[in-house]
């Protein structure tokens, strides 16, 4: 509690993120060790996705190259994102915004990988003829298992495609608003207040992803016997992983840097101590992951 009050009259504490090259001048032995392996783990990721690349585009039917590019790269982007971020701390805010908005972009392309994994859109309605959606079911109807089943029809797998291509819209859009707010002084990530514009913006986007992860849900929960013998299931379950990992370390870790938890540590500050923070958790996770899903590919 001393050292913590100490650091909060150091007048860098109260300055903005440091430059890369005070991150790089404070880094001791240990520093320098765990950047290295850090940037090594995203090297790792973006070299594992680079050779799935290659495999795809030399096995895997044209209709399918695209999206399962996509899908696959969310672990290397965000991986290279965080290890930016930690390179350089200033950036934070465009790193993040980046993960994010290439993430909702994952949650599209993965419901139309899950239907073009059955056929696409022809041969999933033909296969579902008189059949419906089961509709109560997470994360925004999990508790409601009166509602009635959906009747699966052209314009009802539209809506559902529409639920998910809200968020991958939206959120760029919103991504875009706040660089130019930003850039503005009207938008600040550790602005949690009721007149700052961050605290609005991301409500928002909470509710475009709850909206969002519906119908890739009930795209699931409808398919999930044909992804079973397609091996999809624990990829599946991977990625609500990553995504629920993602958004909860960054709240805790804000919460803990705005209330002072997470203490100044010059040359950086209560907050960006706490971004560089989740950015060694988040690459840990990534790569985890992407070894995981590699593994998966090989032995399952």
């Amino acid at each position: 509690m001393e050292m913590s009050n100490s650091t909060l009259f150091d007048p860098r504490c109260r300055a903005e993120a440091p430059f890369s090259i005070d991150v790089i001048m404070q880094l001791d032995i240990f520093g320098i060790v765990l950047f290295s392996l850090l940037t090594l783990m995203a090297t790792v990721s973006m070299l594992v996705f680079i050779e799935e690349c290659i495999y795809i585009y030399k096995k895997v039917p044209p209709n399918k190259k695209s999206v399962i590019i996509w899908v696959t790269g969310a672990a290397p982007v965000i991986a290279t994102m965080s290890c930016l971020g930690m390179w350089v701390p200033r950036a934070t805010m465009f790193t993040d915004m980046t993960s994010a908005t290439y993430f909702a972009i994952v949650v599209f392309k993965f419901l139309i990988l899950m239907i073009e994994e059955v056929g696409g859109d022809n041969a999933f309605l033909k296969r579902s003829e008189n059949k419906s959606f089961r509709i109560s079911t997470g994360p925004c109807c999990c508790c409601c298992p009166c509602l009635p089943n959906v009747p699966i029809t052209r314009k009802s797998l539209f809506i559902l495609k529409l639920g998910s291509y809200q968020f991958a819209l939206l959120k760029l859009v919103l991504t875009i608003l706040s660089i130019v707010l930003w850039s503005n002084g009207n938008f600040s990530v550790g602005d949690v207040s009721a007149n700052g514009a961050s605290i609005w913006i991301n409500c928002f986007i909470g509710v475009l992803t709850i909206i969002a992860l519906w119908p890739v849900a009930i795209m699931f929960m409808h398919v999930r016997e044909a992804l079973r013998t397609l091996k999809m299931i624990p990829k599946y379950a991977m990625y609500q992983l990553v995504l629920i990992l993602s958004q909860l370390q960054t709240a805790i870790i804000n919460i803990l840097a705005m209330n002072g938890t997470i203490a100044c540590a010059p040359p950086y500050t209560s907050q960006s101590r706490g971004n560089c923070e989740y950015h060694h958790v988040a690459e840990c996770n990534i790569t985890i992951f992407t070894l995981i899903c590699k593994l998966g590919t090989v032995f399952i």
